[in-house]
C-alpha cells in the first residue's frame, strides 16, 4: 500500500464544541455514523459520560483559552457553543463571541485545516440583539483568518416550534401582525446531516431548514390540530412587538430580554433557509402529544 493510499483511507478526526447541547449531540452522533473520529468538548466528562454522550470525552473550558490544548492531529473543529440564557455569570460576549475565538485561535495553532460554525439565519435582520450581536462578531473574526470555513445558519430547531404547541395547550395562540411570515424549522439530527454534508462540499456558508414551509397562522393550526382542538388564534399589531423590543433592555434583566428579544426578532422576519431533512413537524408534535 502506497503512502498516497494510506493518507486516503485514514480515519480523520473532529472536535465538537458545545457536544452536550442538543445540536452537539446530533453532532456527535452523525459524525460517528460517518467514521470519524469524535472528540466531544465537554465541560464536565463525568456529567457528559453518564448522559451517554458518544465519542471521546475531552474536558475544557472554552471561556478559558489554556485549556484548549487538545486539537493536535484534528482535521475539523465543529462549534455549536453558545447560550440561549445567561447563566454563570457568563454573558453572550464571553460564550458566543470569545469562547468561540478561544476555540478558533486554538484550531490555528494546530493546524486544523477546517473550522464550522453554528450561527443564526437571517443575522443581518436582527441588529441590536445582544445574542446574535455576539455569534456575528465571532463570524466576521473567523472571516479574517486563513482556515477554510463554513458557517451554518439555521432557520430554527423543532424543539422552539413547541411554543405553539405549549400555546396551543393553553387554549389560545397569540401572533403577530397578518401571521403570514414564514419559516422552516429543522429537526437537530436532519441539521447535523445538512451542516456535515455542506462541510464536507466546502460551502462557505448553509441557510438551512427542514423539508416543509410554515407561516405563524399555520403553524397555530397545525398545533390545534394536533390537540384536536379548535383553533383560537389573537392576532396582535406588529407594533407592539416593536415596542417591546425597544424597552425590554430597560425593564427586564439581561438573561431575560436577551432570549426575548431574539425571539421577537426572529418572529419579525421570514426565516426560510434551503429545505433539507425528511423528518417533518407535524410528526413531532404528535410524538410531543402522544408521548412517543
Amino acid at each position: 500500500m502506497t503512502k498516497q493510499s494510506e493518507k486516503d483511507i485514514a480515519v480523520k478526526t473532529v472536535c465538537i464544541a458545545g457536544a452536550t447541547g442538543y445540536l452537539g449531540r446530533h453532532l456527535v452522533r452523525e459524525y460517528l455514523d460517518r467514521g470519524w473520529q469524535v472528540r466531544a468538548l465537554v465541560r464536565d466528562r463525568v456529567k457528559a459520560a453518564k448522559s451517554g454522550l458518544g465519542g471521546t470525552l475531552v474536558e475544557v473550558q472554552p471561556t478559558r483559552a489554556e485549556t484548549l490544548g487538545v486539537m493536535a492531529g484534528a482535521d475539523l473543529v465543529v462549534s455549536a457553543l453558545g447560550i440561549t440564557r445567561q447563566r454563570d455569570g457568563l454573558s453572550y460576549r464571553d460564550v458566543d463571541y470569545q469562547a468561540n475565538a478561544n476555540l478558533l485561535d486554538a484550531a490555528c495553532a494546530s493546524g486544523v485545516g477546517r473550522f464550522a460554525y453554528v450561527h443564526v439565519l437571517n443575522a443581518q435582520t436582527m441588529r441590536g440583539v445582544s445574542l446574535v450581536e455576539a455569534k456575528q462578531a465571532f463570524v466576521e473574526r473567523l472571516r479574517q483568518t486563513d482556515i477554510a470555513a463554513t458557517v451554518i445558519c439555521p432557520s430554527g430547531f423543532f424543539s422552539d416550534m413547541e411554543d405553539f404547541l405549549n400555546m396551543a395547550r393553553g387554549g389560545r395562540v397569540w401572533i403577530f401582525g397578518d401571521g403570514q411570515r414564514r419559516l422552516n424549522p429543522i429537526h437537530g439530527a436532519d441539521l447535523a446531516s445538512a451542516a456535515a454534508d455542506a462541510i464536507e462540499a466546502g460551502r462557505v456558508e448553509l441557510p438551512v431548514g427542514g423539508p416543509d414551509v410554515f407561516t405563524h397562522e399555520e403553524l397555530a393550526r397545525l398545533a390545534f390540530d394536533t390537540l384536536e382542538r379548535p383553533m383560537r388564534l389573537t392576532r396582535l399589531p406588529d407594533g407592539l412587538r416593536r415596542a417591546v423590543l425597544a424597552i425590554l433592555p430597560y425593564v427586564t434583566p439581561a438573561h431575560v430580554s436577551g432570549p426575548a428579544r431574539f425571539f421577537l426578532s426572529a418572529m419579525g422576519a421570514d426565516m426560510v433557509g434551503e429545505r433539507h431533512g425528511k423528518r417533518h413537524l407535524a410528526d413531532h408534535f404528535r410524538q410531543m402529544v402522544n408521548g412517543d
